[in-house]
């Protein structure tokens, strides 16, 4: 599990630092404000150290972290996306519950090639997984011809990634009792299951099946989540990275949705959130409260600068979006 992680010049974030990191981790951000860009850049370092040396892959670490990096943000040169300043270096440091730790910084003038300058990670057996704000089941073939066969920009490698995850096929026997409940209510939530049969993702209700590109952004969204859980890509020791949990789902979705993922960490998944949702801060600090668990809360100034607070000791942060939120809410009770 990440314990913490300082992050400096990395595109629109100047400074993003987390220290004590909890199971469950939020991040709240306007649309521009880096949120999703810290979510990538966790994931890309840790993805990195997963996959050297699995399987035939012989690629030394550096050159599985360099091409992560470019592939995720889709940069001509990787100085690109180097905080724009004068003598800026991107620098990036990653440390884990058992004190491993990952280093790497370059600047502007940098192409393709990174070098971290320290890295005593272990190698890891467990998976972190990337979920975008959109689901990937309706263009699973478009997004791997691109990114594998074409070797183009257009789905980053967040996106080629989650589909080679769903690939993997289901894994028969005992799954763990919070995953199993988990998906129970995953699947009760849209009453079916979405399964992949003869190269093609369905939505499979009782006797009936649909094609998965007339079935609800939001079932589809949920059936990834379910489909990762079933084929045990994702396990205890997994750090998942979701962007956005709210999109295209209703409310009541939404709420049931969290309360899968508050279940989830409880067996021991951490994760990290990126959200401007009030629904989302809510839930979590609710959460936080009722079971008395430290929720470390990231939030964006107009500088690119993150603070850290703590849902638990702190409450909802002060913060335009919730404020703006509040407003609204309230708002539409004047005159009742």
């Amino acid at each position: 599990m990440l314990r913490q992680f300082s992050i400096r010049n990395s595109g629109p974030i100047a400074l993003a630092e987390g220290q004590k990191l909890g199971k469950l981790n939020l991040i709240i951000g306007k649309n521009g404000s880096g949120k999703t860009w810290l979510l990538k850049t966790l994931y890309s370092a840790l993805r990195a150290q997963e996959e050297s040396g699995r399987g035939h892959d012989n690629r030394e670490f550096h050159d599985v972290l360099s091409d992560k990096l470019y592939w995720t943000f889709q940069s001509q040169r990787l100085g690109e996306i180097v905080r724009r300043g004068r003598g800026n270096r991107l620098e990036v440091n990653i440390q884990m519950n058992d004190g491993a730790e990952l280093a790497f910084d370059f600047g502007a003038d940098t192409t393709k090639q990174v070098k971290p300058s320290l890295n005593t990670l272990p190698s890891r057996d467990d998976n972190s997984i990337f979920l975008p704000p959109k689901e990937v089941l309706s263009l699973w073939h478009v997004i791997l011809k691109s990114a594998l066969q074409n070797r183009e920009f257009g789905y980053d490698a967040t996106y080629a990634d989650l589909v080679l995850a769903l690939q993997n096929p289901p894994q028969a026997g005992r799954n763990y009792d919070s995953f199993a409940k988990s998906r129970s209510k995953l699947e009760s939530m849209f009453q079916g299951r979405v399964v992949f049969e003869e190269q093609q993702w369905l939505y499979r209700q009782g006797n009936s099946k649909f094609s998965i590109h007339n079935t609800a952004e939001g079932i589809k969204k949920i059936a990834i989540l379910d489909t990762l859980l079933g084929n045990r890509f994702i396990t205890p020791n997994s750090v998942v990275f979701i962007d956005e949990p709210e999109s295209a789902l209703h409310p009541t979705a939404i709420i049931q949705l969290l309360d899968i993922v508050h279940m989830l960490a409880e067996q021991g998944i951490q994760v990290f959130m990126a959200t401007h949702s009030y629904y989302v801060d809510k839930n979590m600090l609710h959460n936080a409260k009722q079971n008395r668990l430290p929720i470390p809360c990231f939030i964006a100034d107009d500088m690119g600068c993150w603070q850290q607070s703590c849902l638990l000791t702190d409450g909802l942060p002060d913060n335009e979006i919730i404020n703006e939120s509040i407003r609204l809410f309230e708002q539409g009770f004047e005159g009742i």
